[in-house]
């Protein structure tokens, strides 16, 4: 259904266009002779952590790949890797520098909030509107009405401008309307993020009908790991531009997790103000072990320990730890009051809890840390500081690839009743 060959996509920082009058005359002047677009020669890596020093860089480079009919496509990386780059290009709103894509169908794309809609348009007529774009005609459209309406919740406001949805409304009529006007592939960015949760289930739900039972293909942009390997059967990781790493799901996101996993153990050492953290806290020492033997399991249990610089003193001030499992659901979110009086002091806080053994599964999991005061303002936040494992005693048996957060060692109570 889509070929992708030799893809590559090149921007000019601080530009609106491709470059200068001169810029233009010159790769005019080079195509008329035969000659290669000068301007490819150059150009940069796109990492948006450093700086550079060429104004051209890569957004996309040389990326091949093929996606079959009814194929469920995850495409997994950072932000500023070039997946949306990746899905502008395949929806044809945005042309690529080199390359070129081979598209079989119609392609209904979702890649931000109200995509395609004319915002002083009902509801009701950009549901025809997008119909129409979709090349279907006005009967097929008023067959799948009713069924959009209901999807999307929007009944008693189908008749409302669609400027007055909230972001909310308007992602729902926006998926309602892309899932349901039977295009052959569906493009969808990280805009169901918009939703609540019980929307993005459904979302989930109706991707994986429309692949299954209707054959259908779907290219899936997500930063949520657990939706990739619950709804795509096969998955891509682009790094800086490059395409890393093409296989099934579970291999695609494995493979992009390793490639960013965080320490353990974190210890600070030398001048305090190049530790971790702003004007308000630094953090000095972050350790995660077992609580007995030297390796966290299942039965073992976990011991975290936090020691950090506070700047500000006669505050209420707070640290939050926030365990997720590397798929990004929260496991806990959980607070520590280090001051309730307005008695912080500038100095040196230790902060340690510890997690019980048969609490969590065996996976992998990472820390958040949340500094506040009053428990309302944010003084420092850091993502992904601590990365941690949990290992299973029983290697090699079922156990170790049972499903779940947690672990609990249940003690079940049996009591034969009475035969027949």
């Amino acid at each position: 259904m889509i070929q992708v060959e030799n893809l590559s996509k090149q921007y000019r920082l601080g530009q609106v266009s491709t470059g200068t009058i001169s810029h233009d005359v010159n790769r005019w002047w080079h195509r008329i002779r035969g000659k290669e677009d000068p301007y490819l020669k150059i150009g940069e890596v796109n990492d948006r952590s450093t700086a550079g020093s060429s104004d051209y860089v890569w957004a996309l480079r040389d990326i091949n790949f093929q996606v079959q009919q009814g194929e469920v496509l995850g495409i997994i990386g950072r932000n500023g890797a070039g997946k949306s780059t990746l899905l502008k290009i395949l929806s044809r709103t945005t042309a690529p520098t080199t390359g070129n894509i081979k598209i079989k169908g119609r392609v209904a794309s979702l890649l931000e909030v109200g995509t395609g809609f004319h915002p002083e348009l009902s509801g009701r007529e950009n549901i025809f509107l997008n119909g129409a774009i979709l090349g279907m005609t006005k009967k097929e459209i008023t067959r799948k009405f009713d069924e959009i309406v209901d999807f999307a919740g929007v009944e008693r406001y189908v008749d409302t401008p669609v400027k007055r949805y909230s972001s909310g409304m308007y992602v729902r009529l926006a998926f309602a309307v892309a899932a349901h006007l039977e295009p052959e592939i569906l493009i969808v960015d990280e805009v169901l993020a918009v939703g609540d949760t019980e929307f993005q289930k459904k979302c989930l739900g109706k991707m994986k009908d429309v692949s299954e039972r209707e054959g259908r293909t779907v290219l899936f942009v997500s930063h949520n790991m657990a939706a990739v390997k619950q709804l795509c059967n096969k998955g891509i990781v682009i790094q800086h531009g490059h395409l890393k790493f093409i296989g099934n799901q579970y291999e695609a996101v494995a493979f992009y997790q390793n490639a960013h996993q965080t320490s353990s153990l974190f210890m600070h050492e030398g001048d305090l103000n190049l530790a971790p953290g702003n004007e308000h806290i630094r953090i000095l020492k972050f350790i995660v072990k077992s609580l007995s033997g030297d390796v966290i399991t299942i039965s073992s249990g976990v011991l975290f320990e936090l020691e950090f610089y506070n700047f500000k003193d006669k505050i209420n001030l707070d640290a939050t730890f926030e365990l997720r499992s590397i798929d990004e659901v929260v496991i806990f979110h959980h607070g520590a009051l280090i001051s309730q009086n307005s008695d912080s002091r500038n100095g040196i806080y230790s902060v340690s809890a510890e997690l019980p053994g048969n609490f969590l599964n065996a996976g992998t999991y990472r820390f958040n840390l949340i500094f506040g005061e009053n428990q309302r303002y944010p003084l420092f936040k850091c993502d992904n500081f601590i990365q941690f494992e949990v290992l299973n005693e029983s290697l090699g048996s079922n156990s170790s690839i049972l499903p779940g957060m947690t672990r609990p060692d249940l003690q079940y109570k049996i009591t034969y009743k009475r035969g027949n």
